[in-house]
């Protein structure tokens, strides 16, 4: 099936130049594997984004979504499987192939996991990486969450209001979240806040997680909890660019000022992309650019 442009990935980025384009006038569709908004869903709060004194993630994303909606722009719920460039851009999914002029992807990022024996065998049996979507299933219990950073705090917070502990561990000597985000849970009586201590072990029966063993200075000590969320940072969704001619730096899409990748017609925005400040702002403001050098460069072939 043809299409002039698709646009691999229903985040905010996406979404941004999925409707940038099309109030453009042009033929545009977007791809997403899992729900509208990507990463933005699992955030209970942002206080940064302009216009919004605080605002939930699922808000946010629902609002963007039902601009698409209202713009009629096709959304098809299908995963990537891989891009192959040549007189046209082919695109494989897991439900059929398309082809098209032009390429936005926007695919954004996955969490990172602690890559623990048994991970994999306790994720939705206790360890989550998402407080929005799982906090109310721990309400009144303990529960740890791994990560220094604005993620792991922002969830600490919210996650405050619902257990009756909660305590972070953080292997670093100090949190290089918000210092404002930081101050604000050293006032949470309920949350204990620990420093240069690792997680070595994950606890449980072989269905249920229910501990950790972790290690601090060379001692180790073992913590019984019911949930662990974890906030280490995030992994680029690029695994189905391999061979495509697409430069990647440590898996992220290497791009110009303009969202151009090293493959013509392919363009690149959002989390997916190697650049200094990964924020709800820089997405939008990506997809925006992405989305206008697009509309030139056709237009431009029009008028030629």
């Amino acid at each position: 099936m043809e299409h002039s442009i698709i646009i691999i990935g229903a985040g905010m980025s996406g979404m941004t130049a999925a409707i940038y384009l099309k109030r453009a006038g042009h033929d545009v569709i977007l791809m997403e594997k899992e729900i509208p908004g990507g990463q933005i869903n699992k955030t209970a709060e942002v206080e940064n984004y302009p216009g919004f004194l605080k605002v939930d993630g699922p808000t946010i994303a629902m609002n963007v979504y039902e601009q698409v909606q209202a713009l009629n722009i096709p959304v098809l719920f299908e995963s990537v499987e891989s891009i192959k460039k040549e007189d046209k851009i082919y695109i494989k999914t897991n439900k059929g192939e398309y082809t098209c002029k032009r390429l936005i992807i926007a695919s954004g990022r996955y969490p990172r996991k602690l890559n623990l024996e048994f991970e994999e065998q306790y994720i939705g049996h206790g360890i989550s990486y998402c407080a929005l979507c799982d906090g109310a299933f721990f309400k009144g219990k303990t529960v740890a969450v791994v990560g220094s950073g604005n993620s792991a705090l922002e969830e600490a917070l919210y996650l405050s209001n619902i257990c009756e502990k909660v305590l972070m561990i953080n292997r670093s000597e100090k949190y290089k979240g918000s210092p404002l985000l930081l101050e604000r849970l050293k006032k949470c009586h309920n949350v204990s806040l620990s420093y240069q201590t690792n997680i070595t072990k994950l606890l449980g029966d072989g269905t249920v997680l229910n501990g950790i063993e972790i290690a601090k200075e060379n001692q180790k000590e073992t913590l019984s909890l019911d949930g662990l969320f974890v906030y280490i940072g995030s992994v680029p969704n690029t695994d189905f660019l391999e061979n495509t001619g697409i430069e990647l730096k440590d898996h992220f899409i290497v791009t110009d000022q303009q969202m151009h990748t090293t493959v013509s017609g392919i363009y690149a925005c959002g989390d997916c992309v190697q650049k200094e400040v990964y924020q709800l702002t820089t997405a939008v403001g990506d997809g925006a650019v992405a989305a206008t050098m697009v509309d030139k460069e056709m237009n431009c072939e029009k008028n030629w």
